[in-house]
């Protein structure tokens, strides 16, 4: 269980980096030495007017959410969130199929969904461990065990400090919370909020990621709507859950 956490929050830093590179590649700079394409000379004689062609209406902008029926919940971002899409996996080819062995234990664990915004990005990862694939099922008692990877799986990737933790309900589900500063290792000039929040369900264990470069990114994240085994809360995270603030 502690592994589990602590495997969720060390795919967090890849994702932060990621997205990070992924902002400073989509700027407009041109190539040097390239000169921009001169427009094509007009005729003297203008061409008769065609008619303009209308414009095609604008689709408004999908929030990123995501839906586990599996697991029991589901989960959505503003519509100015992008998604990110999950890096390919190679799957190594078995000589013999029949003899490959199942998923089980924390190769069941699943990153469900990756979203960015702004730059320097703020980045929401949200991961589930499924417990038909684990092979037993957790309880509320468990959440202190998967919360004590947090620390573990931070340190890896980030130099974090002055976190709190705190423990919420959200109907009849207990919610283990922890938030901390701090930043990317080899980045130390982008500074974030690190926000961690997780809870069992019937069907697998569940946790929220958060790496806030700003407080609209962190208000987003806590207050996006959740839904937990068929229950809809407006907002993953209440005002009260923590005791303390960090520092």
């Amino acid at each position: 269980m502690r592994a589990f956490f602590g495997a969720s929050l060390v795919f967090l830093g890849p994702a932060l980096l990621m997205a990070q590179t992924s902002a400073l590649a989509t700027g407009s700079a041109r190539a040097p030495g390239h000169a921009a394409i001169p427009a094509p000379a007009q005729s003297a004689t203008p061409a008769a007017a065609k008619p303009a062609t209308p414009l095609p209406a604008a689709v408004p902008a999908q929030p990123p959410q995501v839906e586990d029926s599996k697991v029991g919940f589901s989960y959505s971002l503003p519509a100015d969130w992008q998604l990110v899409a999950p890096t390919p996996v190679r799957k190594a080819t078995e000589p013999f199929p029949d003899l490959a062995t199942a998923k089980k234990g924390d190769a069941c664990i699943e990153t469900e969904f990756t979203a960015k915004r702004g730059s320097p990005a703020s980045v929401v990862v949200v991961t589930a461990l499924p417990f038909a694939c684990y092979g037993h099922t957790m309880k509320a008692s468990d959440l202190g065990s998967l919360g004590a990877g947090a620390v573990e799986g931070l340190e890896r990737t980030f130099s974090a400090h002055d976190s709190v933790q705190g423990n919420y309900t959200l109907g009849g589900h207990t919610i283990w919370i922890e938030r901390a500063k701090g930043t990317p290792k080899g980045h130390e000039k982008v500074s974030f909020v690190f926000e961690t929040v997780c809870t069992v369900l019937a069907g697998g264990a569940v946790c929220w990621m958060t790496a806030a470069a700003d407080w609209n990114s962190l208000h987003d994240f806590e207050q996006a709507p959740v839904t937990l085994d068929g229950q809809r809360f407006a907002a993953l995270v209440p005002v009260n859950a923590f005791v303390g603030s960090p520092k």
